[in-house]
């Protein structure tokens, strides 16, 4: 009997440690959508948080050749890990030593010896109620009030901190009296998310555009917005799923796409490689389609490729051009293929007597030197660009509706493309008489 009952204790204690070693091994990873003053995320418990919908999960995650952790936001259903925004991308955690927390009202990352790498940074006069964090819908980890769910009350929020990519609903621009900019910053490599060497922003001006940048070094220019699109941007209309808007008051400047197809997962990133991509996921072939991808294999995508007064064309042989009326300012260069002074006027302006011609098709100059005037139509557009002597150039600020409202140009007209598709918009440059035939 005994050796009967040894046998049965050693089975019952090897199937304990089965079991024990089981659980441990594939112990579940917990998830909620929220993050109580209570609670806490840290890398050893498995704990996530996770959209409503399940589209979107945050927690920590390394990276395949590092030992560093970073807590982040990534798409969870697709099968392709894909990140979209992280906490603390140039700061990481030295070891799988961390944890989230809300503490003094702010969300804080600790580290070893409750080391803080990360925090909201928020001063709040009035703490009358406790705080929640929540991961939304559409990705956005917020901050707020217990009781108050509203987005214009949210205390902090992380689409206002962008990574490399921008998501639907997510703006990309800034704030004039907060001073609160959006924009997006390229990961170092494919396996470090610190911030890279790329970025894409909307630059303050009269007449806003969007630049895809290296360092100081500007890569490509987005084109004004034209009331439906950026004149330098691949047309994303022609995708049935996808709403873009750009959104310009005392308030806010901002670029936002939406979704008309929640099913479909499509975002804008900035590659460490240095591309603009529109990708959507395709989840017959597991992975990212690129839509389009700025700058384009063509040299007249490249930030001022024929320099003042030039325009770039691929169809032409050079691929840089004179507008009609201007000379290259230095032959011998021009010869040489060497563009960068680009073109001046064959003839001096009058300022009595000069007319306009049309470039049809154009993706129009950098607006530095560009004001705006949306009360007027098209045809007070000439007359108002011909009473000011130092008006070089003039075109439709709104191609909606039957054209309203007048860009002018006046200074010299620079990063100028002409299109094969009707892609870009109608410019009417400033010429001398002895230059219109």
């Amino acid at each position: 009997m005994k050796g009967v009952r040894k046998t049965y204790d050693n089975s019952y204690t090897l199937s304990s440690l089965f079991v024990f070693f089981v659980l441990i091994i594939l112990r579940p990873i917990f998830s909620t959508t929220t993050l109580s003053s209570t609670e806490s995320l840290t890398i050893s418990s498995n704990r996530t948080l996770v959209s409503p919908g399940n589209i979107f999960e945050l927690g920590f995650f390394n990276t395949t050749s590092s030992s560093r952790w970073y807590l982040g936001i990534w798409y969870k259903k697709i099968s392709e890990r894909s990140y979209v925004w992280v906490a603390n991308r140039d700061n990481p955690l030295s070891n799988a030593v961390g944890t989230l927390k809300i503490s003094g009202n702010n969300l804080v990352l600790l580290g070893h010896s409750n080391r803080s790498v990360w925090s909201t940074n928020l001063t709040r006069e009035n703490e009358r109620s406790p705080v929640v964090a929540e991961l939304l819908a559409n990705g956005n980890f917020v901050m707020r009030d217990t009781n108050n769910n509203r987005s214009s009350r949210f205390l902090w929020q992380s689409f206002d901190y962008p990574t490399d990519t921008l998501l639907p609903e997510m703006k990309l621009g800034y704030e004039p009296k907060t001073g609160l900019n959006r924009f997006l910053t390229s990961w170092r490599s494919s396996d470090n998310p610190s911030s890279g060497d790329f970025s894409y922003k909307l630059e303050a001006r009269r007449l806003p555009e969007l630049y895809l940048s290296s360092g100081i070094f500007r890569v490509h220019r987005s084109g004004p917005w034209n009331g439906i699109r950026f004149s330098g941007i691949p047309d994303d209309k022609k995708l049935s799923y996808l709403v873009y808007n750009f959104t310009e008051n005392s308030e806010e400047v901002a670029y936002t796409f939406l979704m008309t197809n929640k099913s479909i997962y499509s975002r804008l990133t900035v590659s460490f490689s240095g591309y603009l991509e529109r990708q959507t996921w395709n989840p017959t072939l597991g992975m990212w389609n690129v839509s389009w991808s700025l700058p384009f294999d063509s040299q007249c995508d490249s930030y001022r490729m024929c320099g003042p007064y030039s325009y770039c064309d691929v169809n032409t042989s050079p691929i840089c051009n004179c507008i009609q009326g201007f000379i290259p300012s230095n032959v011998e260069q021009w010869d040489q293929r060497v563009w960068a002074n680009g073109c001046i006027r064959r003839t001096r302006l009058s300022c009595s007597g000069d007319g306009f011609i049309r470039m049809k098709n154009m993706k129009l100059p950098e607006t530095t030197m560009a004001t705006v005037d949306r009360s007027i139509g098209v045809k007070e557009c000439e007359k108002k660009c011909l009473s000011d002597c130092n008006c070089t150039a003039f075109a439709n600020a709104d191609i909606r509706n039957g054209w309203t409202g007048c860009v002018f140009w006046t200074g010299r007209l620079d990063d100028m493309q002409n299109y094969v598709t009707d892609h870009g918009q109608d410019l009417y440059v400033r010429l001398a008489a002895a230059d219109l035939v």
